[in-house]
């Protein structure tokens, strides 16, 4: 099978890029480096079935070739992290919105097998937890730029809707819950790789807000998994579905379960919003999914434990320090 996957130089599309090749397929990457990076597709780069265009989807000019020649298309192409979307608001939509619609538009046209990576960011505030598919979503004000990341994957969701309901394109919405594992950067706000490499160097882990948000995570190999087997689902075509780990910890005692875990000497401080990010932030206070719709589709459920996880982001970060 011919696998395109954009964005397949970064976290989450390196792993995948991995293991598609393990499994037999050929995979073409698409990434404009802007957040990815060449060393996570070390173990790949001189495979015979793998092969690289550096470009942006807005515009590079291989992409409806790569399209054509594809078997299915994992889009993961995206402006992601908190951080980067409240600074600049402008490249999130436009990456997220226009590189969707340019993806979706080829796979319309070639009839080609696609899932679009979303996020549980466009369940908004609302405080029905967990989190199901079909649940009204909450989303803030525009006077918020914060917001600006779940209103452009979510009008990502819709335009795939489109064209499945337009063009019967087989097309799925997968809604990334907190994916983390080795590779990922805290660069961006990713909130375990900045409190495990703020321990491993014994200086203060940064919690913002309250430290009473509630949050759940799944290891980038379950992710990777979900993302493999619901791609093989024909009854998965035309669905939206949770991909997430549903054991939840507040971020508070995230912070404590790492300075124990890696026996650091860290201490805990408390940031406002206001000072983290800009004045008027707003926050997802809870966010937990339901994951019975993959687990009954496609018997995919989360199986990597959180202090699995917290090893493996270590273990990670280790080498990089």
């Amino acid at each position: 099978m011919n696998c395109l996957v954009t964005g397949g130089a970064g976290f989450i599309g390196s792993h995948l890029t991995e293991a598609l090749i393990a499994d037999g397929h050929s995979v073409s990457v698409i990434d404009d480096l802007s957040t990815g990076s060449l060393q996570n597709l070390t173990s790949v780069k001189n495979h015979p079935a793998f092969s690289l265009i550096q470009g942006n989807m807005l515009n590079a000019p291989e992409l409806p070739a790569l399209v054509q020649q594809s078997d299915v298309i994992f889009h993961l192409a995206a402006a992601v992290g908190v951080e980067l979307v409240v600074h600049d608001p402008i490249r999130t939509i436009t990456t997220n919105v226009f590189g969707t619609e340019r993806v979706l538009s080829l796979a319309s046209q070639y009839g080609k097998r696609i899932l679009i990576a979303s996020t549980s960011e466009v369940y908004g505030k609302s405080d029905k937890i967990p989190f199901h598919e079909t649940d009204d979503l909450l989303i803030g004000s525009p006077k918020h730029s914060r917001w600006s990341y779940a209103c452009s994957k979510l009008l990502d969701e819709f335009m795939l809707m489109a064209h499945v309901r337009s063009h019967a394109l087989p097309g799925t919405v997968v809604r990334f819950f907190n994916t983390v594992g080795p590779r990922q950067t805290g660069r961006y706000g990713m909130v375990i790789p900045r409190f495990v490499s703020a321990a491993l160097q014994g200086q203060p882990l940064r919690v913002y807000g309250s430290g009473g948000q509630t949050r759940c995570f799944c290891h980038v190999f379950d992710t990777v998994r979900a993302l493999r087997v619901v791609a093989q689902t024909p009854s998965a075509c035309g669905e939206i579905l949770n991909i997430g780990n549903t054991e939840s910890i507040t971020i508070y005692n995230l912070a404590k379960r790492i300075i124990s875990r890696l026996g650091s000497s860290s201490e805990i401080e408390m940031i406002p919003y206001e000072q983290a990010y800009e004045v008027g932030f707003e926050d997802m206070i809870h966010r937990s999914p339901c994951c019975e719709k993959i687990l009954n589709l496609c018997g995919w459920q989360a199986e990597i434990p959180l202090n699995t996880i917290l090893d493996d982001v270590a273990a990670y970060l280790r080498q990089k320090l």
